[in-house]
């Protein structure tokens, strides 16, 4: 008898422990809490309870502002606070049990964030890019989405359920006949889809979902919401460089958001009539 005919043979790839993953997957997909948002009525699941959410969001608040130089007073501060006010008043339900809170930091940086729970950082330097007050409310109004449509806990989860399938998919090529380097390209593959073809696409979902649902705070607070789209414009125009190709970055192009908000626009300008009746 042959040598090589004795032996039982081994497979290049072992389906159990994928399997095993695929239900701890499920089972993290299937006990975690569903969301719907209130204002698009999309269905979600997330991670956290709101109390887990808002706990962390401001420790991570705290932090922030211990690294930073915060303004406490002066004009700019009085205004991030007034679009502030306007918006809270605007976002209905989902925002009544937020305790919303803003600080404006003395950076360059182009940019705001509103963590889970309803804390937010706007940077000195988007004031110049949002040049108004309803330029202002496109930028709060956008952030503030984030929370109250709870993208943070949603993107959490489904981080979880990635990680837990490409560890099942490690075990399974590790127990396999694979040499290393063909292990380390299948896993660089499966990587590569879990970022390109899951985890981005779904930021960039929730950036598109924040823009309408800000879009809706902005127009209920007495906001034009046509501003948003010239925020947008602003934006692509102060852009240093070129924008990284759509597919790999998890927010859409300028393009994209101004095709997608005037998609929704004439539901917006009826709340906008709404608000100043």
């Amino acid at each position: 008898m042959n040598g090589e005919e004795g032996r039982p043979r081994r497979r290049h790839f072992i389906i159990w422990p994928l399997l095993i993953a695929g239900v701890i997957a499920g089972f993290q997909y299937f006990s975690s809490q569903k969301f719907v948002n209130p204002e698009t009525g999309r269905p979600a699941r997330v991670a956290l309870s709101e109390g887990q959410e808002a706990s962390l969001g401001l420790q991570s608040y705290e932090e922030v502002l211990s690294q930073s130089q915060v303004i406490t007073t002066g004009p700019e501060v009085e205004l991030v606070q007034k679009v502030m006010r306007k918006l809270v008043a605007a976002t209905g339900d989902a925002g009544k049990n937020m305790a919303w809170q803003v600080s404006l930091v003395a950076s360059p940086q182009v940019n705001a964030f509103c963590l889970p729970g309803g804390k937010m950082v706007v940077y000195s330097g988007i004031l110049p890019t949002a040049e108004t007050e309803a330029g202002l409310a496109t930028v709060l109004g956008h952030e503030m989405s984030h929370a109250t449509s709870r993208h943070g806990s949603q993107r959490l989860l489904q981080s979880r359920l990635s990680q837990t399938l490409l560890t099942g998919a490690n075990a399974s090529l590790a127990l396999g006949d694979m040499d290393s380097r063909q292990k380390m390209e299948v896993m660089a593959a499966l990587g590569a889809g879990a970022q390109y073809g899951v985890l981005l696409p779904f930021s960039r979902n929730h950036e598109s979902e924040a823009d309408e649902v800000g879009l809706y705070y902005m127009a209920r607070a007495g906001y034009d919401p046509h501003e948003a789209i010239r925020f947008w414009e602003r934006m692509d125009q102060s852009s240093s460089g070129p924008q990284p190709p759509e597919f790999a970055s998890s927010h859409p192009s300028h393009g994209t958001r101004i095709e997608r908000l005037r998609e929704h626009m004439s539901r917006a300008e009826e709340q906008y009539r709404t608000a100043k009746n």
